[in-house]
């Protein structure tokens, strides 16, 4: 069957990059890394580079590199599980600070998402069903070379083909994570907000300090960075950003973390909640929604978990969006504990 690709450049602003490590990425296998580790693809941020530093192999590089193959054909290859399952949107294949050893040429598959092959490094690389979703494409040297793809798929590793060797410094997969909520059980308490459970931040007034996305991701903050922080509020009213959960649910319990949060944390903060399946996004911000009272308006203190057990939630559900309103400051973690249904 003929498939067509849309090659044109294209930029994912509001979609995360579901290779990366703190989601779960892997890089499990390279057919070479002779100059510079496979593991180095999906670390996070662009690559450094220091001129005249070199070790056994070479000039030291941020990135994954293999050795030349003295003028044969071939390729060469490197796999990727996902941190999660996902229909992927787009790709980075970044080449920064590889000038004069970037491939010329590189090409993506994926491997489709099955729950019963959870395992993925059990699969081998030659018994994996394989599906080219970026055809071979030129690369440019040093930069980023971003590409759209358009499969409506659910994918849960790829796998990059590099032509015929070279470095690449970092490989971005740009995508809607796809929860298998099927495979958990609705008496089960879920973080329904979190990022590898579907949520995701659609919007916001201000995040001039700290990413919006921050407020969803795994773990406790790791430092101040990671988090979600507002500018300084010189006028009345307050900041707000608005969480689309990954299912429609329950609230049991709810968690407002400041932490690492010590001199900036919000004086005050609240949620509301709302039931508006399929909405779209911009309307969110209308007056016509009728947003309900979910946590009440509460003083926050710096660097601490503050939690809201069942008694402490106004609204119990269903709903489908949260909005953490602050009076200002920043916020480290938002979790939204619940039943999915």
């Amino acid at each position: 069957m003929e498939r067509n690709f849309n090659l044109e450049p294209a930029v994912f602003a509001n979609l995360v990059d579901l290779a990366q490590e703190r989601l779960g990425g892997k890089v499990l296998f390279a057919s070479d890394e002779f100059f510079a580790p496979k593991e180095s693809l999906i670390k996070p941020g662009r690559s450094a580079f220091t001129p005249s530093t070199f070790n056994e192999t070479g000039q030291v590089y941020d990135g994954w590199e293999t050795r030349r193959k003295g003028g044969r054909q071939g390729m060469d290859f490197a796999i990727v599980e996902l941190g999660v399952q996902c229909v992927i949107r787009g790709v980075d294949i970044d080449t920064n600070h590889f000038l004069g050893n970037h491939p010329p040429y590189a090409a993506l598959d994926a491997l489709r998402y099955d729950p019963a092959h959870r395992d993925i490094a059990k699969i081998s690389k030659e018994d994996a069903q394989w599906q080219e979703i970026l055809p071979r494409v030129p690369l440019k040297q040093g930069c980023q070379n971003i590409f759209s793809v358009g499969s409506p798929e659910i994918w849960q590793a790829v796998r990059l083909r590099i032509y015929p060797d070279g470095g690449v410094a970092r490989l971005r997969v740009f995508g809607e994570v796809r929860m298998d909520w099927g495979s958990i059980s609705e008496k089960t308490i879920s973080d329904l907000a979190l990022i590898t459970h579907g949520g995701s931040v659609v919007a916001c007034n201000d995040m001039f300090f700290g990413n919006k996305d921050n407020l969803i991701y795994p773990g406790r903050g790791i430092n101040m960075g990671d988090g979600w922080e507002t500018k300084r509020r010189r006028e009345d009213g307050n900041d707000w950003v608005i969480v689309k959960l990954g299912s429609a649910g329950t609230v049991d319990n709810v968690e407002i973390d400041t932490n690492h949060f010590k001199g900036n944390a919000p004086k005050e903060a609240w949620i509301d909640c709302l039931h508006a399946p399929g909405s779209r996004v911009d309307y969110l911000t209308w007056p016509d929604y009728d947003w309900k009272p979910l946590i009440a308006k509460t003083e926050t203190q710096p660097h601490h978990q503050h939690t809201f057990d069942h008694s402490k939630v106004l609204f119990k559900g269903p709903i489908t969006h949260v909005r953490l309103n602050i009076n200002n400051g920043g916020v480290s973690r938002l979790r939204i504990n619940g039943h999915h249904i």
